[in-house]
């Protein structure tokens, strides 16, 4: 009997594994300010990439964020600017810029720190 359930829980699992992926959601961060990436920041998109590589057939959407600190246009500029440094670094590490789609939302409030508001957020459609 323990040797069927085993037997049955490998099926299941291998029977999944043709399931369409889930999607993906990678976050990259940036200090007060600025559009450029950090280490920690590189290898969020990286990561990214790489899933992306290996997911050919779904879309990317990369939509940036500031905090709420300056005026409205500034920081709409300063998303918009973060999401641009974080698609061209995708199109660098790979991923055709035909399945990038880039949004601004410019700023948002945050929950703990202010530090979640100046992110971008690559999201990477699972069907």
């Amino acid at each position: 009997m323990r040797r069927l359930a085993v037997l049955l829980l490998l099926c299941l699992g291998a029977c999944t594994a043709s399931e369409p992926p889930a999607a993906q959601r990678f976050v990259v961060y940036f200090q007060e300010w600025s559009a450029g990436l950090d280490d920690n920041a590189q290898k969020a998109v990286s990561g990214a990439a790489q899933w992306a590589q290996q997911h050919p057939t779904e879309s990317v959407t990369v939509t940036g964020y500031a905090d709420p600190e300056g005026s409205q246009q500034a920081n709409k500029d300063l998303s918009r600017t973060r999401a641009q440094v974080v698609v061209d670094q995708l199109t660098r590490d790979g991923v055709a810029p035909a399945r990038i789609h880039l949004a601004a939302k410019g700023p948002t409030d945050f929950t703990l720190s202010s530090l979640e508001s100046r992110r971008v957020e690559i999201a990477i459609a699972g069907r």
